[in-house]
Parts: C-alpha cells; structure tokens; sequence
C-alpha cells in the first residue's frame, strides 16, 4: 500500500479539501481518482510478500509497495485517510465501515494492553454512551464532569473521551483544558458535529479525533464510515485490529468520502450560516422554551419546545423527519426517541437531554424555505397572557 505525500503544510483548509489524496493525479495523467475495487492483488514474489506481512503484523505499518488484500488496506480508501489526516492536521487517518466500529477499534486497542477503564463525559452519542456504559468489549466507564477529570483517572484507565460539541445538546467542553487533565492518557474527542472546518482538536491536545464520516465528511447521506486521525504510532494499531476484525470501508464508499471533502468547507460554512439564522428566529419564538448553539458555530440546533415534540415531527413537510445529520437536506429528529433510545432514561435526562429537546441538522436549502416549514410545524403561536382586569374576548367561528 502506498502512502500519499503532501505538498506543502502551509495550504489553507479549503484547499487542502480539494488537493489532499490527489497531489499525484496529474503525474499520472488523471483529474479525478480513480476507485480500485478489488479484494485481491496478484504477487509472484512470495518471499516478499511474507516479509511485507510479518512487518505489518510488527508494527500496523502500510506495506510499501503495491497492495497486499482487500482487508489490509485499499488505495482508494487510502487516499481518504490520507486527506482526513491532513485537514485533522494528524499524522496518519484509519477509516473504518462506520463511526461505531473505529470507536470499537479504539477500545480495543487500549483494552489489548489491559487499560480497559474509560473515562467520559455525557452527553455523547446514544450508541457510543451505550457500548461504554453496557460493557460490551469488557470496557468500564466512570462519567464524570469536564473539571474533574484528572480525579476519575486511575492506574488502568486507557482512554478519556469526550464529544464537543456534543450530541445533541451541542455542550462544548474545553478541548485543551480536558487534554491537560488527561495526563498522559490519550484524549479522544468527537469532532463529528464539528469537523475540521470549526476545529481541529488535534491541535488542542487531543490525541484521537473520531469522526462519524457518514455525517459532514460524506455530506450527502450516500455513505456509511467512521474514521480516526491519529499518530502514526496509533493508527498502526489502529490497521491490526481493522485487519483482524474485518471492519473495513468499502472502496465506493472511500471514492464518495474523498469527494465529499472537497466541498467540506462550502458547505459546513454555508449551512451554518443558515443555522445561526434559524437559531435567533428560534429563541425569539414563544413556541419554543430554549435554544441550545454551540460557540464555534456550525450547522446543527437543539431546541426545546413548549408543546408536544412528537407534533412537531409529524408536521414538518419540507425538512426531512430521520436519524442522522450532516447532509445537504435539513434534518431533524427527537433524541429521546431515536439517537439517543439506548441511554437509561435517568441517565439521558441528566446529561440534559429532555423529553422536548429536538435535534435540527441544517442543510443547504434557503433559510426562509426552512423557516416557513418549522413555523407551520410548531403549530399555533402562543398567546400573550391577559393582563389583570382585563376581560379575554371570546373566540368564534
């Protein structure tokens, strides 16, 4: 497997997003990537291949020189991870066939030097505060809050993990702050509501950086895929356990990703321009009991209405009712009820995810579109009270 170089660290993020995993195309007489779809590759140097083999089994290396198997690695995936890594500002990319299977590689890489104990801070995503908190790679997880950390730490604690901002109160916790705290325990932030376009937490100490890429980083709601941006140290790991519990991206799916980055600044900017509108119009409205936006900005809103929640996603008719985020049509959905169902309902509402919360994933539509379709689905304004000695006039018809 070959490894993509850069050209120069000094090129601004939007054009890293178009160039990056694509430098070598016109020496190659190519303008768009080409997608490799094969499991196999021919190798009449068996010796050779035995010593690429025993070199990845040491280290979680690439292999130089062509590609080996499907499930070691992929030249079209590599191009993605290698342009992730570069917008993340990390050494090195690992993807993976979703979100939750890089997090599960993650725990398994630190559970395999018996440092099984997390740390984290709620509110994270319903499946990943699920696969934690139920144990189910042999992990133990002490929730805490941001500002003690460095309390919860212990002896066998591989890994703090926290999500900012997070889903889907959009909390923000102070990235550089947290890794301090961390010690030498490597931090994992979720980046996927923020993305690199609002921040790049490797840059603020964190030594993971998770992304559910079938959120922003596909942008279209086309594609399934995790991914973690790392040290090259991590990310070798990272390539064992992919290869050995066979959570691997599919070529196709790395073709759309790598496209999907290239309008990644675009479009996250774009629509949180129209999220930040929405959210003003939000919080002035009767109809809803608060607003929660993050500082950095960005394209997702939680609200909480003063009705019923439930009403209100059955009555959106331009904005799309599901799960998921992050693509270019508007989205919304109910945390209690979907994202966040597996989380023990005590627990849900403790980290500040109410019944009424809804969860608003803003896309490219024009702002007035999206405002009309929200104001008819929150239903009837509120009326203003009646003051004092003042007799309410009768209603007909």
């Amino acid at each position: 497997m070959f490894i993509l170089l850069a050209m120069d660290s000094a090129r601004a993020l939007a054009t890293e997003a178009v160039h990056a995993g694509r430098d070598d195309l016109a020496r190659q007489g190519l303008h768009t990537p080409p997608i490799d779809l094969s499991t196999t590759y021919p190798s009449y140097d068996s010796r050779g291949e035995a010593a690429r083999i025993d070199a990845f089994a040491a280290t979680g290396a690439e292999p130089d020189g062509p590609p080996v198997y499907g499930r070691l690695g992929n030249p079209t995936v590599a191009r993605f991870e290698t342009a992730l890594a570069r917008l993340e500002n990390t050494e090195a990319a690992v993807a993976f066939a979703s979100g939750m299977a890089a997090l599960s590689a993650v725990l398994l890489v630190r559970g395999s030097l018996g440092l099984r104990h997390v740390v984290a801070v709620r509110p994270l995503y319903g499946c990943s505060d699920h696969l934690l908190t139920a144990g189910l790679l042999g992990s133990e997880v002490t929730w805490t809050d941001p500002g003690r950390i460095a309390d919860a730490l212990r002896p066998d604690t591989g890994l703090v993990m926290v999500e900012s901002p997070a889903n889907p109160t959009l909390a923000e916790v102070d990235l550089r702050a947290v890794a301090h705290a961390c010690g030498s325990v490597p931090l994992l932030a979720d980046n996927t509501f923020a993305t690199p376009v609002l921040q790049r937490p490797a840059e603020q100490g964190a030594r993971l950086v998770l992304h559910s890429a079938t959120k922003y980083l596909g942008g279209h709601g086309d594609v399934m895929a995790g991914v973690v941006a790392c040290d090259e140290e991590f990310a070798g790991r990272l390539r064992q356990v992919r290869f050995a519990t066979g959570g691997v991206l599919h070529p196709l799916a790395g073709y759309l990703l790598l496209r999907g980055l290239a309008t990644l600044p675009v479009r996250v900017r774009a629509a949180s321009a129209g999220a930040a509108e929405l959210a003003c119009r939000l919080a002035a409205d009767p109809r809803v009991s608060r607003v929660h936006y993050p500082r950095i900005g960005g394209a997702m809103i939680a609200f909480e209405v003063e009705g019923d929640p439930h009403e209100v996603i059955g009555a959106v008719r331009l904005i799309t009712p599901a799960v998921s985020l992050g693509s270019v049509d508007t989205l919304i959905q109910h945390p209690a009820s979907i994202s966040h169902r597996v989380v023990d309902a005590e627990d849900r509402r403790g980290a500040g995810v109410s019944d009424r919360l809804l969860r608003l994933s803003v896309g490219l539509e024009d702002v007035e579109d999206l405002w009309a379709d929200l104001d008819r689905a929150l239903g009837q304004r509120a009326r203003p009270p009646v003051p004092a000695g003042v007799r309410e006039p009768v209603r007909r018809g």
